[in-house]
C-alpha cells in the first residue's frame, strides 16, 4: 500500500513538473518573442478642411465668335490676337463681289413683287385698267345702240313696218349687251380674288426677307468688333478661302472670366452654390486665384473616359491674368471644421462598411470601431470611438499588417 501510494505521488509530481515548465516556457517566449514594429499617431484637435480637388479651363464670362457668312475669301485682316479694340472697329474684310450680286438680285425681286401686289390691289396694271376701260366704253355702245335699236323696231312694229321675230331679235341684242357690260364692270371692281391678294402679299414678304438677308451678309463681310475687348483668338489670314461657318477671330472682356471645371459623378452632390474655390496654374506656380461656385451641374456628360458635371466657377480676383482657353487645376472646400477631433487618414480602415482603427494600449494593439465625420486627403474626424490623445497605428515599419492584440513597439 505504502509503495502504491509513493508510486501516485511521484506521477502526481512528474504532472505538476511538466505544466510548470510549459508555464515558463511561454512565459519566457512573450518576453522574448519580436515585437511588431509600427508608425503611431495621436488624436488631436485640428483645423481641419474637406476638399475636392479637379480640372478645369478657363474662359471669358461672354465670348463673341465671327463666323465666315458664306465660302470666300478674306481680303484683308486689321488685328493680331492680343489688340486691344474698341467696339465696332474693322477687323478684317471679306470678299463681298458674289454677296453683292445676290443683293442686287433680291431687291430686283423686291420691285417685282411690290409691282404684282400693287396690280392685284388696284385691279391690275396700268396697261389692263386702261384696256378694261376701253372695253368698258365699247361694251357701253353697243347697249345703247341695242337700245335704239329696240326702240326703232318697236315702234316700226306698232305700224306694222316690222315683224315680231325683228323686235324679239333686237331685244335679245340688247340682253346680251347688258350682260356683258356687267360682266365687265364687275371685273373692273374685283379682277382677283382675295386669295390672288393674298399670294402677292406674301410673294413680296418673301422677297423682303430674301434682300434682308442678303444686305445682312453684305454687312457681315465688313469683320467689326462687337465689343470692346481682346482679340484673343485669329484664325484667318489674307487671301485665305473660308467655307461657310468657319470660325475666323474672337473677341472677349477679359477683365471678366470664369472656369469651367469638371467634378466626376460621385463628386457632384457635395457641391453648392457659393462653395470657395482656389484655381492653380501651372504656368505661374506658387500664385493661387481665388473663386466661387456660380452654377452647380445640370447634367452628367462624357468626358474621355470620365462622367463629369459641368460647375462654372466665379474668379473673384479682379485682372486675374488667366489666359482664355488654358488648362487649371481647381480645388473646392466642401467642409470646415475649426476643432474637430482627427487622425491620419492612413490610421483609418473598413470592416464591412464600418470604420475602425488600431488603438494602442499599453504594448499591444486593440481593434477598436468609430465613427467618421469630414475626411479629406491627409486627415479624418472621429465624432465617437476615440479620446484626445489617444494613440493608433498608422501602419508597419515592415509592410506586415496590423494585428488585433499583437505586441508592438512605437518607432519615430
Amino acid at each position: 500500500m505504502t509503495q502504491e501510494r509513493k508510486l501516485f505521488d511521484r506521477r502526481w509530481l512528474w504532472l505538476g513538473a511538466l505544466l510548470l515548465t510549459i508555464a515558463v516556457f511561454f512565459f519566457v517566449r512573450s518576453l522574448t518573442r519580436d515585437r511588431l514594429l509600427i508608425h503611431a499617431a495621436q488624436a488631436e484637435r485640428v483645423p481641419l478642411l474637406s476638399t475636392i480637388s479637379t480640372n478645369g479651363r478657363v474662359e471669358p464670362e461672354v465670348n463673341y465668335e465671327i463666323h465666315s457668312p458664306m465660302a470666300t475669301t478674306v481680303k484683308a485682316v486689321y488685328a493680331q490676337p492680343g489688340d486691344q479694340v474698341a467696339a465696332g472697329k474693322l477687323l478684317m474684310s471679306l470678299d463681298d463681289v458674289q454677296v453683292r450680286a445676290r443683293e442686287a438680285s433680291a431687291e430686283s425681286g423686291v420691285k417685282a413683287a411690290q409691282a404684282a401686289l400693287q396690280a392685284t390691289t388696284h385691279n391690275g396694271t396700268q396697261q389692263e385698267r386702261q384696256a378694261a376701260a376701253a372695253d368698258m366704253a365699247r361694251a357701253r355702245l353697243e347697249r345703247n345702240q341695242a337700245r335704239q335699236d329696240l326702240a326703232a323696231l318697236t315702234r316700226l312694229n306698232s305700224t306694222g313696218a316690222a315683224s315680231a321675230s325683228e323686235v324679239a331679235a333686237a331685244r335679245q341684242r340688247l340682253a346680251t349687251a347688258e350682260v356683258n357690260l356687267n360682266a365687265l364692270d364687275q371685273s373692273a371692281d374685283n379682277r382677283y380674288s382675295p386669295a390672288e391678294v393674298a399670294r402677292a402679299r406674301a410673294a413680296l414678304a418673301d422677297a423682303e426677307a430674301n434682300l434682308t438677308a442678303a444686305r445682312q451678309v453684305v454687312g457681315q463681310t465688313a469683320v467689326r468688333a462687337p465689343v470692346a475687348g481682346t482679340v484673343y483668338s485669329l484664325d484667318a489670314v489674307r487671301s485665305e478661302y473660308v467655307e461657310e461657318g468657319k470660325l475666323l477671330l474672337q473677341v472677349a472682356d477679359l477683365r471678366h472670366e470664369r472656369v469651367r471645371a469638371y467634378f466626376d459623378e460621385p463628386e457632384i452632390g457635395q457641391l453648392a452654390v457659393g462653395q470657395k474655390i482656389q484655381i492653380k496654374w501651372d504656368a505661374k506656380p506658387g500664385r493661387i486665384w481665388n473663386g466661387h461656385i456660380e452654377r452647380t451641374p445640370v447634367t452628367v456628360i462624357n468626358l474621355g473616359t470620365r462622367s463629369v458635371g459641368e460647375v462654372l466657377v466665379k474668379i473673384d480676383d479682379a485682372d486675374s491674368g488667366l489666359l482664355p482657353d488654358t488648362n487649371v487645376t481647381v480645388m473646392v472646400t466642401i467642409s470646415s471644421q475649426s476643432n474637430a477631433l482627427s487622425v491620419p487618414r492612413e490610421a483609418l480602415r473598413s470592416e464591412n462598411g464600418k470604420p475602425y482603427v488600431y488603438k494602442i494600449v499599453k504594448d499591444g494593439l486593440q481593434k477598436t470601431f468609430v465613427t467618421t465625420g469630414a475626411i479629406n486627403l491627409t486627415q479624418a474626424a472621429i465624432l465617437s470611438g476615440l479620446e484626445e490623445g489617444d494613440q493608433v497605428a498608422t501602419g508597419t515599419a515592415s509592410g506586415q499588417p496590423l494585428q488585433d492584440g499583437v505586441p508592438i513597439k512605437v518607432v519615430r
